[in-house]
């Protein structure tokens, strides 16, 4: 405190060296009478003396209420400083002495105003500085439409101020003009819309002011200014007092200002009031609000509104395109989980991969991959991906961005030309997935040749387990997708019955109900984006969001019979826990207890005509410490997390139960395999079918092309248990 002290007497003192020549002052009257005080000018009560003892030129204000005090304006050294400053003194301080009773604390707010904006009328210091009883003076009211130097008027400080009081008494007693536009076209609207509130722009909007549509010198609306500065009542105000969405500026639409400087409430009010905004085109590049999205919010809002993903603009370019080249991966994400197509050639034949190549970033490219992006495609001066990363990648990335694209068998990194050689093949044959798909499809094939394409009953039902792990249920997707590429038919199409636990019965729910294994995928890295945010146990308001838009909030598990699904939970309202099976098919009768009937203890069990299928999802998912039980159903993991055993045991019942009601499985589609071929010991390894072994009979023998199939059949079994061994965790 002792030091703080000294500080302040010293900065005190040598204030008191360097006075301020302009700071206002209250002296005696009677200092102004004496000897060596000479009067030059007066002017109204303004009077300027020259103090010969002091060398100063001193301005006193005389104040009748006070006859034995003046107010001293200034004091200063300059003759011609002192007249100059007296002249304005003297014409713009009239109208506030003549009006209010002015002390000199009071009085040094306005000189400090006019010494700063000597270009300012007294009707713009007596709006800056607040002073509304003065505006009715008469020579402010001469002036209450007066310019300063950058051309504002009154009205135009008035707005910047916020001060809507002050605005409408300009306009209602004071009858200024609304119409005048400053050096850079700025009209009092536009300032108004730069404020925080919107009171000013309500009250400019009542009195209907002109201005509001009209564009300034930068090619701005008010509306314009209103989203660059994300002033969202502003917006709202300016929309419900006329202001249009369509009126193009130098960079667009107000949507397009919005987006460039991520105002998402702004964005949102736009869109709102104009839903056709979201597909405006601005008038330089042709680009939609969704390629001047620069970060993911932005982006996801544009999209859950339904804008197109893949639109191209004049310059022939994505979103996507414009994210890869501007490095905004988040941006990229964002499109790619909404369907953006990495495959879509923008400039010069580029795909977005391309573009990520010549930029050498790690992070894209591989997101890109990912989403299916061809490292073989061409641009239009030849180049691949490939070629382009073994020309321009230079730094620590190069290794292992040149390493990444041979382990996916990219065979050439030149363009194709007429003489190019043939391209390289492996001088050693290796057995992978697509021999074995390509081996099981022409062993099909010549098995419906040989026994000449005759129809049969169907012996097996194919069967496809997904097992539980969260987000990891990405790698049962990108599987079935490799195994839809293969067989060129959608996953649904392929099985007879579905089964999954957690995130695999979330996947099996969205296979029946015919969604693609492509919108799977970003399907699942949204849901990663909105629901697991934060820290576990993760709130379960989002998951049971989520999962009610995908699936509807009022569809029932009955509502699609075919593939037959079945989802697993876990009933923890008991003791020992019970497995429990969500199905989309009545169970046939046993010699059992009913699955779905109420006991003394227990309440009955949904049917499957009355159960909602986001439910099932929900209660498959209540993974403990991840999400709160779903009523009485916890995540089905806790008892079946690979429901392989429980879903070939729930088959054979319902076979079983069919046989013993004299009926059978309907009919259904055919892997193109001979069921006595497909004996494993997980089931069929091409489509996950449950067989009816049926062993040969004795003393039966193979001869001519039927042999021939049989030993490739062998072959084709040995490699499938191979297979399944090696993928039984996931399929």
């Amino acid at each position: 405190m002792l030091l703080l002290g000294r500080l302040i007497g010293t900065v005190s003192s040598v204030s008191n060296l360097f006075p301020n020549p302009y700071r206002v002052k209250e002296v005696p009257l009677a200092d102004y009478d004496g000897r060596g005080k000479v009067r030059l000018r007066e002017e109204g009560r303004m009077v300027l003396y020259r103090d010969q003892a002091c060398k100063s030129w001193d301005c006193v204000l005389v104040c009748p209420e006070y006859p034995t005090v003046a107010i001293r304006l200034f004091q200063v050294s300059e003759e011609v400083e002192a007249f100059d400053w007296f002249q304005q003194y003297a014409l713009k301080l009239r109208p506030f002495y003549e009006t209010l009773l002015l002390k000199a604390e009071n009085i040094q707010p306005i000189v400090d105003c006019l010494r700063s904006h000597r270009d300012w009328s007294s009707a713009h210091i007596a709006v800056d500085r607040g002073l509304r009883e003065c505006l009715k003076h008469n020579y402010i009211q001469s002036q209450i439409n007066s310019r300063n130097a950058s051309g504002q008027t009154p009205l135009h400080v008035a707005c910047e101020r916020g001060d809507v009081v002050c605005v409408r008494e300009l306009l209602e007693e004071s009858q200024a003009r609304s119409d005048i536009t400053d050096h850079d076209g700025d009209t009092p609207m536009h300032c108004a819309a730069k404020q925080e509130r919107a009171d000013v722009v309500e009250v400019l909007c009542l009195r209907m002011c002109n201005g509001v549509n009209e564009l300034n010198k930068v090619g701005e609306t008010p509306l314009h200014v209103a989203c660059r500065l994300g002033r969202t009542e502003a917006i709202a105000a300016l929309l419900a007092g006329g202001a249009r969405c369509d009126v193009a500026g130098a960079s667009g639409y107000p949507i397009h200002s919005a987006m460039k400087y991520s105002e998402k409430g702004c964005a949102s009010a736009l869109l709102t009031a104009d839903p056709g905004q979201l597909h405006a085109e601005d008038p330089v590049y042709g680009g939609s609000p969704l390629h001047w999205s620069k970060n993911d919010e932005m982006c996801r809002m544009l999209l859950e509104q339904g804008c197109e993903v893949n639109y191209l603009s004049k310059t022939g370019e994505s979103a996507l395109h414009i994210s890869t080249r501007r490095g905004r991966f988040e941006v990229a994400m964002v499109l790619l989980t909404h369907e953006a197509d990495a495959n879509l050639k923008g400039q010069g034949g580029n795909t977005a991969l391309h573009l990520a190549m010549k930029m050498d970033r790690m992070d894209l490219i591989k997101a890109l991959i990912v989403f299916g992006a061809d490292m073989e495609i061409h641009n239009d001066l030849g180049e691949t991906p490939g070629l382009i990363a073994a020309r321009t990648s230079k730094g620590p990335n190069r290794k292992i961005l040149l390493d990444m694209i041979c382990s996916m068998g990219v065979q050439r990194c030149h363009p194709p030309t007429p003489s190019s050689p043939p391209a390289a093949t492996p001088s050693a044959p290796v057995i992978g997935f697509e021999d074995l798909m390509h081996v099981a499809a022409t062993v099909g094939a010549m098995s419906q040749g040989v026994d000449g394409g005759k129809t049969r009953k169907r012996k097996a039902d194919r069967l496809l387990c997904l097992d539980g792990g969260g987000i990891k249920g990405l790698v049962l997707i990108q599987l079935l997708i490799a195994l839809e590429r293969e067989a060129g038919r959608p996953t649904r199409e392929l099985f007879d019955w579905v089964s999954g636990t957690s995130t695999g019965g979330i996947l099996a729910l969205a296979i029946i109900h015919g969604k693609s294994m492509q919108y799977l995928r970003c399907l699942y890295f949204r849901m990663k984006e909105q629901v697991f945010n934060g820290s576990r146990p993760y709130e379960s308001e989002p998951l049971e969001d989520f999962l009610k838009k995908e699936f509807g909030e009022n569809t029932k598990m009955s509502d699609v019979r075919y593939p037959r699904v079945m989802v697993t939970s876990v009933l923890a309202d008991r003791h020992p826990g019970e497995l429990h099976i969500f199905r989309n098919y009545d169970t046939p009768s046993l010699a059992r207890t009913p699955p779905y009937a109420s006991t003394a203890t227990f309440k009955s069990l949904a049917i499957p005509q009355e159960q909602l299928v986001w439910r099932a999802a929900r209660s498959s998912g209540a993974a403990p410490t991840y999400f709160r039980p779903m009523g009485r159903f916890l995540d089905g993991g806790l008892l079946s997390n690979n429901p392989t055993l429980d879903a070939m045991t729930e088959v054979h019942q319902y076979n079983k139960a069919l046989k013993a009601e004299g009926s059978r499985s309907p009919e259904a589609g055919y892997c193109g395999l001979p069921w006595n071929w497909q004996a494993s010991p997980g089931g069929c390894w091409l489509c996950g079918c449950v067989p009816a072994l049926q062993p040969p009979r004795a003393g039966q023998e193979h001869h001519g092309s039927q042999g021939a199939v049989q030993d490739a059949g062998g072959l084709l079994y040995r490699l499938g248990w191979l297979c399944g061994r090696q993928s039984h965790s996931l399929v």
